[in-house]
């Protein structure tokens, strides 16, 4: 049997050693966090969304209807108008009232951009409530 006897010279000895237990478990817990995250981040959820048996809102009896064209060029019911005088022709067809209904109508060929400008300048007019016109019962890439 061997006995040590300590020396009075002899200092308490440090363990230089790194506890990783908590490292781990923070690890462990983050991992389970991005586990569970990581799918609900995902946009291209597929969902069937359940179809409408409600009728459109019935439209006014003199709609306004502002139509981008193909070539970008505006037109106020029949008549073309400049992108510069939309807001005095709509005050004319509106008679005033900022909370009429615009009907916006636009060729598909007419890009996101030009579009976001007519509703811009609607905006700047004061006119808020636009609605985007589409043919009813058809599907996005059918053609009539």
């Amino acid at each position: 049997m061997a006995i040590h006897i300590r020396h009075a010279d002899e200092g308490a000895s440090e363990a230089y050693e790194i506890n990783v237990t908590p490292f781990i478990d923070v690890m462990l817990v983050l991992l389970v966090i991005f586990m569970v995250t990581a799918p609900l981040t995902t946009v291209n959820v597929p969902v069937e969304l359940p179809s409408s048996t409600q009728q459109p809102a019935p439209r006014p009896d003199e709609p306004v209807f502002l139509t981008v064209k193909a070539s970008h060029d505006l037109a106020l019911g029949e008549d073309d108008i400049a992108a510069s005088d939309l807001s005095a022709a709509l005050e004319k067809a509106t008679k005033g009232n900022k909370d009429e209904r615009i009907f916006l109508r636009a060729d598909k060929s007419v890009d996101y951009g030009t579009l976001m400008d007519v509703m811009d300048r609607l905006r700047q007019a004061g006119y808020l409530k636009v609605a985007l016109v589409t043919l009813q019962g058809q599907k996005a890439g059918d053609t009539p």
